[in-house]
């Protein structure tokens, strides 16, 4: 066996592990009950999956050039991913749009205080907007 069939083997295996990470992160978005859960599962696996395919198209593709470029993106999503994630959980903190049921710790409780949110009720989730029915004396077609 060459180094070229043991690189794309090694390629095969990364492709593959990357495209079920990702599908696992898909899953979690549409199954998780709540907030957090949701942007775990579209941080964590969605970022290893995505470094995964990233080395395995490197492995595959074995130029200079496009590895930099590959590198270059990997350190995108790495210096992006955790910061968005962190600015919604404080924000999902900050307007009470948590679970606190289904925290274990609550660590930003003690620290925060909660932003005034329009519709807010005690519980911490938003109220619905009352619509109002469009009243039949209001017909501009008349």
């Amino acid at each position: 066996m060459t180094w070229v069939e043991i690189a794309d083997l090694a390629s095969l295996a990364c492709l593959l592990v990357g495209a079920v990470l990702a599908l696992i992160a898909a899953i979690g978005l549409v199954t998780f009950p709540d907030l957090l859960t949701r942007m775990h599962s579209a941080t964590k696996p969605q970022v290893v999956g995505l470094l995964f395919l990233l080395l395995g198209l490197g492995l595959r593709l074995r130029d200079p050039s496009a590895i930099g470029m590959l590198v270059l993106i990997a350190l995108a999503q790495l210096s992006t991913a955790p910061i968005s994630a962190h600015m919604v959980a404080r924000a999902a903190a900050r307007t009470q749009q948590v679970r606190p049921e289904l925290l274990t710790t609550d660590e930003l409780s003690s620290t925060m205080t909660p932003a005034p949110a329009e519709g807010a009720v005690p519980g911490g989730y938003q109220a619905e907007p009352e619509v109002e029915a469009p009243d039949p004396e209001d017909d501009v077609l008349r």
